[in-house]
């Protein structure tokens, strides 16, 4: 009773108090305004991935395939303009290629009515694997003189702030008006809270849930243009890499419900600032990848064990849009 009183955002908001403090006082070079510029910068484009998942997750479901939008459409871009095509032209064919592959994530889901686990996991591994067969030369697509000028989304600054940090700001602003200003944020909520109630009420629940896939397959694109401009490269490789898990990971520990219909763009900020301040520590203390993969597997594994008292599931909810 003590903890659902507090709730999960208030625990998580404690941790992240209380392991910045012991950075700052116990690791050399931490608490500098440039390493925490550096820090924040590193994780803009973990935050936007995971406002892209709390979409999903918000409304009852998961999304495995958002690195496949991360890393295919804005691969595509730097492949367009390296044999010659105009940038304005690479970024709209992106932009829908990212569009469609929502859309097919959304239909599957809403109307084939496959679980979101499998279909994003299926969908996620045919969109890599087009990309690496079809539309890329190599595996890391370089930077042209065509995309020159575009490197300052992902190097660039307004006022000594990273140009990434800011598009993450923006993003949230975007997310957050979305869902508690408009009417689609509401039957987001709705459809996350009791999937067959929203039905009966007269909510639109399947054009709904392909409008979220169809976001977070956009947002995470955007996220995939900031990363690529931040390196002047796109490594689409990253899709086998374990940063779902880091996304799945902001998401859960900051707070948003597996059980739907909880949460908000507040809870993403703090899971992505506990993230961020447990790598960065981690990274200064020169932790290796496994290690630091390791200490990542637990701290989900008991997230979700978390989760799981803190947003039980009934029978009647347990049957409901399962992801």
């Amino acid at each position: 009773m003590t903890l659902k009183r507090i709730g999960q955002q208030e625990i998580v908001l404690g941790i992240f108090v209380v392991l910045f403090v012991a950075f700052a006082l116990f690791l050399p070079g931490f608490a500098t305004t440039a390493n925490m510029l550096t820090l924040l910068q590193n994780v803009a484009v973990l935050g936007i991935l995971g406002l892209a998942m709390a979409l999903v997750v918000i409304g009852r479901g998961i999304d495995i395939s958002l690195i496949a939008a991360l890393a295919v459409p804005p691969g595509l871009v730097l492949q367009m303009v390296q044999d010659g095509h105009s940038l304005p032209v690479s970024i709209a064919a992106a932009l829908a290629l990212a569009l469609v592959f929502g859309l097919l994530n959304g239909w599957l889901i809403a109307y084939a009515e496959v679980p979101s686990l499998f279909t994003t996991l299926a969908t996620g591994l045919f969109l890599a694997g087009l990309g690496q067969a079809a539309l890329f030369k190599l595996d890391v697509v370089q930077w042209s003189e065509g995309m020159s000028g575009f490197e300052r989304l992902g190097q660039g600054s307004l006022l000594g702030i990273p140009t990434p940090i800011i598009a993450f700001a923006l993003v949230c602003v975007v997310v957050a008006l979305l869902l508690r200003q408009t009417r689609i944020g509401a039957y987001i909520y709705a459809i996350g809270d009791n999937p067959f109630g929203a039905r009966v009420t007269g909510i639109p629940s399947r054009p709904i849930i392909v409008l979220q896939y169809v976001l977070a397959a956009l947002i995470g694109c955007f996220a995939g243009l900031v990363l690529a401009s931040s390196v002047n490269s796109m490594p689409t490789r990253i899709f086998n890499s374990t940063m779902i898990y880091d996304v799945i990971l902001v998401v859960v520990l900051g707070g948003i419900g597996l059980s739907g219909g909880r949460g908000g763009v507040f809870n993403v900020i703090i899971g992505t600032l506990l993230i961020g301040t447990m790598l960065n520590g981690m990274t200064i203390m020169d932790v290796s990848y496994s290690g630091q993969n390791l200490i990542k597997g637990v701290i989900l594994l008991i997230a979700v064990i978390i989760d799981s008292f803190l947003n039980p599931r009934n029978e009647e909810t347990a049957q409901q849009g399962d992801i």
